[in-house]
């Protein structure tokens, strides 16, 4: 499969295999001394490059649901395993020595001697890019060193210890900028799917709000119709419907969820024998599915049928066991107090369907 991670990597190896090759090309007046130590030396280098290429850590990084990855984990190249990272910072003090000494003081500013000052760039690049920053920038300390001590000063940075400076110098801005461009990325997907959601739940409300709307003209409007064509003039019968539609409406606003055709007759009910009735859903039942809301409904309308209370607070309740509350209240004396006698008093528990 082709990527441009694979086009990399493919080169990456290209690269550094024709750094390697530059190594064995003896050519020149005066013979390489030790051959067998340049031959090692390129092995391990060869070896050690290409396993910082192709390491990856056996766990993987973790996910979100859809398969993206979080906002605090890094993108792109996964870190180097620190077996592979000491190698490439071993091959960093060995190699640039080894050469050195196995082509001889006569061959050290040769290109086939000098391949290293290249090829240890290269890998700390590598190395860099795997997110090692530190072992990179001292395997560019030991490059330097050993070059300079090697070849003097002036050969090692006018024969490439500057380019492989410069490699990992800039290795390093260009990931650190991929960084921040994935993270930037990855906030920018978030706050789209954020800003979906909320246009989602804005639909939703506002479709709610339509058919709250329709609701209350149904319930209201007949109520409102005979309001007017009288003059604001209304019988008893007239009053009691409106603070049964009045009653209705604030059903539907406050509490939703606790009601169905069976509740609505309940609470009619008592409101006709004069009881006051407060329904209130202060999310103690969200989340919770349809059959477990009929349970609930079915037991809240046995309650209010059996209720002779002149007050009923009808409430949802966030404990874990209860969900919803029936106080009822009746007056004690000539007129209402906080001795009233609480006459009815009921848990409705949370059903566990199987």
């Amino acid at each position: 499969m082709i990527s441009v991670r694979n086009v990399l990597v493919g080169l990456a190896m290209a690269f550094t295999a024709y750094l390697a090759a530059r190594g064995l090309w003896w050519t020149g007046p005066v013979p390489v001394q030790e051959p067998i130590v340049v031959i090692a030396a390129l092995g391990l280098y060869l070896v050690t490059t290409w396993l910082c290429l192709f390491w990856e850590p056996l766990r993987a990084a973790p996910r979100e649901v859809d398969g993206s990855l979080p906002p605090g984990v890094p993108r792109g190249p996964s870190k180097l395993p620190a077996i592979a990272a000491a190698l490439a910072l071993a091959c960093a003090f060995l190699v640039p020595s080894a050469i050195s000494v196995a082509v001889g003081p006569a061959s050290r500013t040769a290109s086939f001697a000098t391949w290293y000052l290249g090829g240890i760039g290269a890998l700390m690049t590598i190395v860099i890019v795997r997110r090692r920053a530190w072992t990179a920038w001292i395997g560019i300390a030991a490059l330097g060193v050993a070059s300079m001590i090697w070849m003097g000063p002036a050969n090692a940075l006018g024969l490439g210890l500057v380019g492989s400076v410069v490699w990992v110098a800039s290795a390093q801005l260009l990931l650190r900028s991929m960084d921040r461009a994935a993270r930037d990325t990855a906030r920018l997907a978030q706050l789209q799917r954020a800003a979906s959601a909320w246009q989602a739940s804005q639909v939703g409300r506002q479709r709610e709000r339509r058919l709250q709307v329709q609701e209350a003209l149904e319930v209201a409007g007949p109520v409102l119709a005979r309001t007017v064509s009288s003059g604001g003039v209304l019988s008893a019968e007239d009053r009691l419907e409106a603070r049964l539609a009045e009653g209705r409406l604030r059903d539907e606003m406050r509490g939703p969820r606790l009601l169905d055709d069976d509740v609505r007759t309940e609470l009619e009910r008592a409101r006709r024998r004069g009881a006051n009735v407060t329904v209130l859903d202060e999310g103690g039942l969200d989340g919770m599915d349809e059959e477990s809301l009929a349970i609930i409904r079915a037991q809240l309308a046995d309650t209010l049928r059996s209720a002779s209370s002149d007050r009923l607070y009808i409430r949802t309740s966030p404990h874990e066991t209860v969900a919803v509350t029936v106080v009822g209240r009746s007056v004690a004396g000539a007129g209402w107090s906080d001795e009233d006698a609480v006459d009815l008093w009921r848990e409705i528990a949370h059903p566990h369907v199987d």
